[in-house]
């Protein structure tokens, strides 16, 4: 008997072994986690809030004579290139490009100005709120994304979309007292159980 299993361990070659391990820690893992000694991204949330996201466009080119955004109005936002849903404008910032010049015979020796070179390039800063769901750690989560300063951030609209970056985050002190999540919301963070 001992012959027999020794011949047919001697079959089994090193990646039938590798196979059966992994097999194996997908077991643990599985239990561990209905078990609820790992935490999922679900029991991560610990609160929903309001947030307002800064948004800089550096450089867009726009020979519009109207302004392309306007406050209260809404935008279509994309995340990390996958689509989240409109968010209402809250505030908007625009100026011209600039650039700095010397200014002699005076104390400050330069002075910023309008750059002529570039006449249709303008800087933005979009601010949009959204309710958010707030992680233990303190992180805003958008669409299942975790949403960082410096992350890249999509705008669109009927006559514009514009890349830009997210430049400042600010988290209501206070939670949501009304539940007005969005259904994307609740959709993409469904579909992406594992936060981003």
């Amino acid at each position: 008997m001992p012959r027999r299993i020794i011949k047919r361990m001697r079959r089994v070659r090193p990646f039938d072994f590798l196979v059966i391990a992994i097999i194996i820690i997908a077991l643990i893992v599985g239990l561990m986690t209905v078990r609820g000694k790992r935490a999922t991204s679900s029991k991560q949330i610990e609160t929903t809030t309001n947030v307002e996201v800064e948004v800089y466009i550096k450089g867009a080119t726009v020979t519009s004579r109207e302004p392309i955004f306007k406050k209260d109005d809404e935008t279509f936002i994309t995340i990390r290139n996958v689509p989240y849903t409109k968010l209402k404008i809250k505030d908007v910032k625009s100026n011209r490009r600039k650039t700095i010049i010397p200014n002699a015979g005076s104390k400050k020796s330069y002075i910023v100005v309008n750059d002529e070179t570039a006449p249709n390039q303008y800087d933005y800063l979009i601010k949009i709120v959204d309710s958010a769901k707030i992680t233990k750690d303190g992180d805003a989560v958008l669409g299942g994304n975790k949403v960082k300063i410096g992350l890249p951030i999509t705008l669109e609209g009927a006559k514009y979309k514009l890349n830009g970056i997210i430049s400042n985050i600010t988290v209501s002190p206070e939670p949501e007292k009304t539940a007005q999540s969005h259904e994307d919301l609740d959709k993409h963070t469904k579909l992406n159980q594992d936060v981003q």
